[in-house]
């Protein structure tokens, strides 16, 4: 069964054929402001999988970096993707209907959370970033 998504508004609307992997949350700063957040929610996606069913022409592209990016809805600034090398890398869990079948698996960037963030024992963290970020 396709995983499907939506802005909060509901006039960007995405399905993802295949299954999401790599699940992580971000907590550094960046990420706080970009997702209004403690941290980030996302999960990596394979290109082909992904397609926009409705209001693609409402996006909004933003580069983070180099070849990195987000694309947010220019009605009600849900962030809905991540971009690299202007392609869809991976999707904001919080804009997944429903379950999409997928744990995050481990925290990063904890070393620049927000002081007022307490992160939950047990669960596989990395100061910085985690290797093989792309893979």
């Amino acid at each position: 069964m396709p995983i499907s998504g939506e802005c909060f508004c509901g006039s960007i609307q995405y399905e993802i054929s295949g299954s999401l992997r790599d699940a992580r949350s971000c907590h550094c700063s960046r990420c706080r402001k970009a997702f209004s957040s403690q941290a980030s929610s996302y999960a990596l996606v394979d290109h082909d999988d992904f397609k926009w069913l409705q209001g693609a022409h409402l996006l909004t592209s933003y580069t983070t970096q180099e070849h990195f990016g987000l694309q947010f809805c220019s009605q009600c600034g849900s962030t809905l993707c991540g971009t690299f090398n202007g392609r869809v890398h991976g999707v904001t869990l919080g804009c997944v209907n429903g379950d999409p079948d997928v744990e995050i698996g481990y925290h990063l960037y904890v070393g620049s959370k927000a002081a007022w963030e307490v992160i939950p024992e047990g669960v596989k963290v990395y100061v910085e970033g985690a290797p093989n970020e792309l893979d």
